[in-house]
């Protein structure tokens, strides 16, 4: 018995490792066999599990597949209501392939990009004729739900051609388009500046009114001060002047001695007054002697 030769043991273990492939867990194997996708007895596609597995060397391709569930989130797009405004709606999708035959056919081999670009559009389309029966109050207002299932409702249908089951669709913003937006909110804040100058206005005015009122009654409680003032005043001379009046007809020459020391006070009281008067002035009445010679 010959020998089996190093040659052949490397094809025979070369042969061997290629029959063998793995799949990992989250994923799904379809083998093409020429060009065509590997089925059973029964013509059903075989998928391979996760583990290890068998393929005819050389002949058969495997390809793995993601079998776990997928989001598809999207850049926003414009929708129109049946208002015929505009809205940017930013929406991401949850999926998962549920037919891998069909979805190996129908996206080029099983590519996920164009996939995705095929289940967005369907989404699309969807969401399209879901805002395009309603109007801006009703998104906003509370019907996002029913607009959300609605939505999952059409595109689970047209994702089946696809070999794809839509598991959730949610739309996560609604915005006004930017060049709307922004007129809008510069129309709010025109609206804000004259409902603002409005204000400051009707406060001015309001303001002035109570300054005139204030006004207006300072000067009457400083008029009424002023006359009670003068009042207490020409009652207190009144009465000084029946004091002064009755202190004269009670003691008519000690009066006029007060008098005249009063009048002596004030014109003396300071060094450097001058006064001129003749000598036999009446003003010096008190400081003429009376004593008599000796």
């Amino acid at each position: 018995m010959k020998p089996i030769s190093i040659g052949a043991i490397v094809v025979i273990l070369f042969l061997g490792l290629s029959s063998l492939f793995v799949v990992s867990e989250g994923e799904r194997g379809i083998v093409k066999r020429f060009g065509k996708i590997a089925k059973d007895a029964e013509g059903v596609t075989l998928v391979y599990e996760p583990g290890i597995h068998f393929k005819v060397p050389l002949i058969d391709t495997v390809l793995r597949l993601n079998a776990r569930i997928l989001t598809l989130d999207a850049p926003a797009d414009r929708f129109v209501t049946s208002e015929k405004k505009d809205l940017m709606v930013d929406s991401y999708v949850k999926w998962r392939i549920i037919d891998f035959e069909r979805y190996f056919l129908s996206t080029s081999g099983g590519n996920q990009l164009q996939a995705e670009a095929l289940l967005q559009s369907k989404i699309n389309n969807g969401l399209r004729s879901e805002f395009g029966t309603r109007t801006i109050s009703e998104i906003v207002s509370g019907s996002r739900d029913e607009l959300q299932q609605e939505a999952l409702k059409g595109a689970a249908e047209s994702a089946l051609e696809l070999g794809i089951k839509v598991v959730d669709v949610r739309v996560k913003q609604i915005n006004l388009p930017r060049e709307v937006s922004s007129s809008i909110y510069d129309r709010m804040r025109a609206e804000r500046i004259a409902v603002a100058k409005e204000h400051r206005s009707q406060g001015k005015e309001k303001a002035e009114v109570l300054r005139a009122n204030i006004d207006a009654k300072v000067t009457v409680m400083v008029a009424e001060a002023e006359k009670n003032a003068r009042t207490i005043k020409g009652q207190g001379d009144a009465q000084a002047a029946k004091i002064y009046a009755d202190a004269y007809t009670q003691a008519p020459e000690f009066f006029a001695f007060l008098r005249s020391l009063d009048a002596y006070s004030k014109s003396f009281n300071s060094k450097q007054d001058v006064l001129v008067v003749s000598p036999d002035s009446e003003f010096f009445q008190y400081m003429k002697s009376t004593a008599k010679p000796q």
